[in-house]
């Protein structure tokens, strides 16, 4: 705690404590006075006090947005987002064929759109995810096992209002505030998960071209070792930039811009020597829906018996939206990141909710918030500067959490993260750029890229988000030699065998989601993934954890400031 320096200042901390104190009291008193709400007045009441929040930082967002870590920003969060959207939608695109290319990237647009111009947190990225694209598949496998299926769309497009309808009732009943006892131990889990199916995806690529007959094994071949290319340049040119050669402009070129460098590097290399041939991406027409189909989707024709069937598909998309989405939200705007304008989670599920009927509507692929591409947005928009202490141990341990990833270059102790670029435009830039994919020279581009490109895009993001996984810090911890071991190395309160037990847990949820990924009951793995909060809360503390080692092992993903949109934390 800081203390007065003068004599002045001590006086005024006074005062206002005790003006502070008079408040609290008047408080007290106008509350024993005022009757008690009704229940009726608690509705919506969590969108206004965001709407209440954010609306004076509207303007600034737009402003702030006047400054250079936008440009790399939009840069990596572009090629992020939309490469491996329509890469998780190829098994989705292929099997339904009902969406394509198009779908995939209007619905990056209509996410972006919305939540840039309308949302309260404008640094989580929305987009196609793989659990959206396992639902959907799944959802029409199971159409298909009956005996007279009904029109897929207009099944989805129910799914989707059901869907809808839920998240704007828990926005508009506070429902939200359910993410106060939500802990790193559930986002780490689930960002460990989604890291894993990013490297699961990646491979598929590959096999699906090794179990087409008319792909040559030349062209298979040439994939793989596109995909190995991209993977092996893309972290050779982070550790570059968190190196210590060269001026610190070139190393933070090199991190901001060495993944799309690489990108379109191995795209050229795909169609020199003897690597050409290699599969490349189906694109379709310009602007133009899947098997010639209207945009407008008429599911209100849908016979009133599969209407009811839609409705339990309904709330699995919501379970799994409720945490997807809402964890992205949180990890964009963790404790890592020195953010000043205020969060607003209910409101942006309720716009989360109209986007989704919207995505029904037009037969979109539903967007959502994006692991890892939320949080690499927010690392991307960190400015440095000077630590105030560099002695601090903790002010380090901030910088390493906060810079590690995508953009490197930072010098713990003698860098911080100052402030974040909190800002619109990025946002609402990188889906300009989906949509203009769409137009035939663009779309004829994206054409181009060979998917061993894609696999090794999946390879990079998965490996660099368990670089940076909870879970892997643990486990490293674990396996490192003790006389290695600093002093000030945050796991070293808590009991080795704790760590291992709370590794170990942690590792069982993630087994049992990714387990239940790979079977027919595939669409109930959002349930699994919501069971990772009560079992944190109710199970892990019994299993004899003391309370010193729970605060080392597990905390708060964001900051109270944050959180204090939905009620504070645990």
């Amino acid at each position: 705690m800081k203390l007065p320096s003068t004599v002045q200042e001590a006086a005024g901390k006074r005062r206002d404590d005790r003006e502070s104190e008079s408040c609290s009291t008047l408080g007290r008193e106008t509350l024993s006075r005022t009757p008690r709400t009704r229940w009726w007045g608690y509705i919506g009441r969590g969108m206004y006090r965001d709407l209440k929040a954010r609306a004076p930082y509207y303007w600034s967002d737009w402003r702030d947005a006047w400054n250079y870590r936008v440009i790399p920003a939009t840069t990596m969060i572009f090629f992020s987002n939309v490469l491996p959207g329509i890469a998780f939608s190829l098994d989705l695109i292929e099997t339904t064929s009902a969406y394509g290319v198009t779908e995939v990237l209007l619905s990056s647009f209509m996410a972006s759109f919305i939540f840039s111009i309308f949302g309260a947190q404008p640094l989580c990225i929305l987009g196609v995810t793989g659990p959206i694209t396992v639902l959907n598949t799944t959802i029409f496998h199971i159409l298909q096992t009956q005996a007279s299926p009904p029109n897929y769309l207009q099944f989805v497009g129910w799914v989707y209002l059901w869907a809808a309808i839920l998240h704007i009732i828990a926005a508009l009943a506070g429902a939200v505030n359910f993410l106060s006892r939500v802990t790193r131990f559930s986002c780490d889990t689930f960002g460990f998960f989604v890291s894993v199916v990013y490297l699961q995806y990646g491979v598929q690529i590959l096999l699906r071209q090794l179990s087409t007959p008319s792909i040559p094994t030349s062209s298979v071949l040439a994939s793989i070792i596109l995909a190995l290319l991209m993977l092996g340049i893309s972290h050779l040119w982070l550790q570059l930039g968190d190196s210590i050669y060269f001026p610190r402009p070139v190393r933070r070129f090199c991190a901001d811009y060495g993944m799309p460098l690489t990108l379109v590097a191995t795209t050229g290399l795909g169609y020199w020597g003897a690597l050409r041939g290699v599969d490349i991406l189906p694109v379709g027409g310009s602007f133009q829906p899947a098997g010639g189909r209207s945009w407008l989707v008429p599911f209100w024709q849908l016979d009133a018996k599969w209407v009811g069937i839609a409705f339990p598909f309904g709330v699995i998309l919501f379970i799994l939206f409720y945490f997807d989405h809402n964890v992205s939200s949180l990890i964009a705007q963790s404790s890592d990141f020195p953010l000043r304008k205020p969060p607003g989670f209910h409101w942006d599920f309720f716009l989360l909710g109209l986007s989704t009927f919207l995505a029904g509507l037009l037969g979109l692929p539903a967007p959502n918030g994006l692991i890892p591409q939320a949080p690499i947005h927010a690392r991307s928009l960190l400015v440095l500067g000077p630590a105030h202490n560099p002695e601090t141990e903790a002010e380090k341990q901030e910088a390493e959490r906060a810079m590690a990833g995508p953009q490197g270059g930072v010098n713990p102790g003698r860098e911080v993260p100052v402030a974040v670029v909190e800002q619109r435009v990025s946002n609402l830039a990188q889906g300009a750029l989906c949509l203009l994919l769409l137009s035939p020279p663009f779309l004829h581009l994206l054409g181009l890229v060979p998917r061993g490109v894609l696999a090794g895009l999946f390879w990079y993001m998965g490996t660099d988000a368990l670089f940076t996984s909870g879970l892997t810090s643990k486990a490293l911890y674990l396996l490192t030699d003790r006389s290695f071991l600093l002093p000030t190395h945050p796991l070293l309160p808590a009991r080795r065998s704790r760590v291992l037990l709370f590794l170990l847990i942690e590792l069982l949820g993630f087994g049992a989601t990714f387990a239940i990924v790979q079977t027919i009951a595939a669409i109930g793995f959002p349930v699994v993934i919501f069971l990772l909060v009560p079992l944190r809360l109710w199970v892990v503390p019994r299993l004899g954890f003391s309370r010193e080692e729970m605060t080392v092992l597990d905390g708060p993903v964001a900051s109270a400031f944050t959180m204090g949109s939905v009620g504070g934390s645990l």
